[in-house]
């Protein structure tokens, strides 16, 4: 059996980020660390950092008076930010850079008169982050078809953004559409939609091609993780979202040949190698790394972990 791995895969500079500024809080604040919301879409991760001593939390008024407060990747809202100053929290952003982009796009578009479109998911924690950032309501857009359905104050003044865990692939229908309907809209350039998205897809593409299934590793409420599995399942090939080695099943591979495995943008390497060990104790495998992008994107740390 010969088991494929895709190039890239797993962690992006913004979850790296995001985990590395818990654990260096953690280090410098000791217990217990607030979180609001999952700190990345990813159960082994927050299960991880449960056990070190990091709380998670849905809203901020479930934080006590005093506690050091981390906002999550995915980015939060005004009203949230607001929330937190006034009980004057002492708050670490770990929003992805790339996300918080996204916010001062969404801002700027409004500060000039224009009425926001959201290209995104609704419920995704980014989606509502976004909308929050601005004053006015946006529109929110999740298919072709509703861009067909949206009624818009004025046509000539509007902007589109997009969550940023959507690619230009799952985008560039919508966004045309947009265009057509509404030829002024102005929107950011496809170097403004994130790498790490698209660099996964890409490689899922080429590894459908040369694998007879693709085991995606990653969480069940991970837009990301997801959208590889469908892709996969949309290029013909047998496709399953695994949290890890316990999903699992060998029937699966009843006449397989040759697995490929890739992981969502918050799963650890280390969840690939379990499920590496798991096949090396049934079948006789050979392991190789497709050739892919390389990423050597690093973002900065916040002054107070850094």
């Amino acid at each position: 059996m010969k088991i494929i791995l895709a190039q890239p895969r797993g962690f992006c500079a913004g979850v790296k980020r995001a985990i590395e500024i818990v654990e260096k809080a953690l280090e410098k604040y000791g217990t217990p660390i607030y979180v609001r919301h999952e700190i990345v879409h990813n159960k082994y991760v927050v299960d991880d950092l449960r056990a070190k001593g990091v709380v998670f939390v849905n809203e901020i008024d479930e934080v006590p008076d005093g506690a050091v407060t981390i906002f999550s990747a995915h980015g939060v809202s005004q009203k949230v930010i607001d929330s937190a100053k006034n009980r004057q929290l002492p708050v670490i952003d770990a929003t992805c850079p790339l996300v918080t982009k996204v916010h001062k796009e969404a801002q700027r578009s409004e500060e000039g008169g224009n009425q926001i479109i959201l290209i995104g998911h609704q419920g995704h924690p980014e989606v509502e982050g976004t909308s929050g950032q601005v004053k006015s309501d946006v529109i929110l857009v999740e298919s072709v078809q509703d861009v067909k359905k949206i009624e818009v104050a004025d046509k000539n003044r509007l902007s589109y953004v997009t969550q940023t865990t959507l690619s230009v692939d799952d985008t560039k229908d919508i966004i045309a559409v947009l265009k057509e309907r509404f030829p002024n809209i102005s929107g950011p350039g496809i170097k403004d939609i994130c790498y790490a998205t698209q660099n996964r897809q890409d490689a899922v593409r080429s590894l459908a091609k040369i694998t007879d299934i693709i085991l995606v590793i990653g969480s069940q409420n991970s837009s990301n993780s997801n959208r590889l599995k469908d892709l996969a399942q949309e290029m013909g090939v047998t496709s399953y979202l695994i949290n890890d080695v316990n999903d699992i099943n060998v029937k699966w591979f009843e006449n397989v040949e040759r697995i490929g495995i890739t992981a969502g943008a918050s799963a650890p390497e280390i969840l690939i190698d379990k499920i590496i060990g798991f096949f090396r104790k049934k079948y006789d495998v050979t392991v190789t790394t497709m050739d892919g992008t390389p990423e050597n994107v690093i973002f900065k740390l916040p002054k107070e972990v850094a």
